[in-house]
C-alpha cells in the first residue's frame, strides 16, 4: 500500500449501562478468524460517517443509528498491511440487534462485556475507550448535563 490507508470502525454496544459489543469474526487477512470491530477502507467519494454505515451494514446487518464520534486512531503499526488511520463510531443501542456476518465477515455475534474473546489491530484500545465514552455519556445524561455541556 502507498501512503496512508483511510479506515472506518464500529463499537456498537448494547445496554443503558453497556453490557455488550458487536464484533465479527474476520473472513481476511490479516487477522483472518480473529475477532474485530465492524469495520473497514474508505471509499473514493465517501464521506466517512457513511463508510461507516456502510461497513456495519455489509459486514452485520445492523443498520447505523446515532453514530457518536469516538476519535481518531492512528499508531504506526497498527496494521500489518502498512500506514493506516481509522476513524472510530459508537452507536449505542437498548438492546442487541439482530446481527448475521456478510462480505468479508465470516460471522457477527454481540460479545458480553466481561467475556470478550481477544481482539485483533488496536481493537482491545478501540473498545475499552468506546465503553468509557457509553458509560460517560450515560452519567452525563443522568445528572442532567448535556454532553457538550462545559464543565
Amino acid at each position: 500500500m502507498n501512503g496512508v490507508a483511510l479506515t472506518v470502525d464500529v463499537a456498537a454496544i448494547a445496554g443503558e449501562e453497556p453490557r455488550s459489543i458487536l464484533l465479527v469474526e474476520r473472513g481476511n487477512e490479516p487477522f483472518a478468524g480473529s475477532w474485530a470491530l465492524p469495520g473497514g477502507f474508505v471509499e473514493p467519494g465517501e464521506r466517512v460517517r457513511e463508510a461507516a454505515a456502510r461497513e456495519l451494514a455489509e459486514e452485520t446487518g445492523v443498520r447505523a443509528a446515532g453514530l457518536e464520534l469516538l476519535g481518531v486512531y492512528d499508531t504506526p503499526g497498527r496494521d500489518p498491511r502498512g500506514p493506516t488511520v481509522s476513524i472510530v463510531y459508537v452507536m449505542r443501542s437498548d438492546g442487541e440487534p439482530a446481527a448475521a456476518g456478510g462480505d468479508d465477515a465470516r460471522e457477527a455475534r454481540w460479545h458480553p462485556l466481561d467475556a470478550l474473546p481477544a481482539l485483533a489491530f488496536d481493537h482491545a484500545a478501540i473498545v475499552a475507550d468506546a465503553v468509557s465514552f457509553a458509560a460517560g455519556a450515560r452519567r452525563r445524561t443522568a445528572s442532567g448535563r448535556d454532553a457538550g455541556a462545559a464543565a
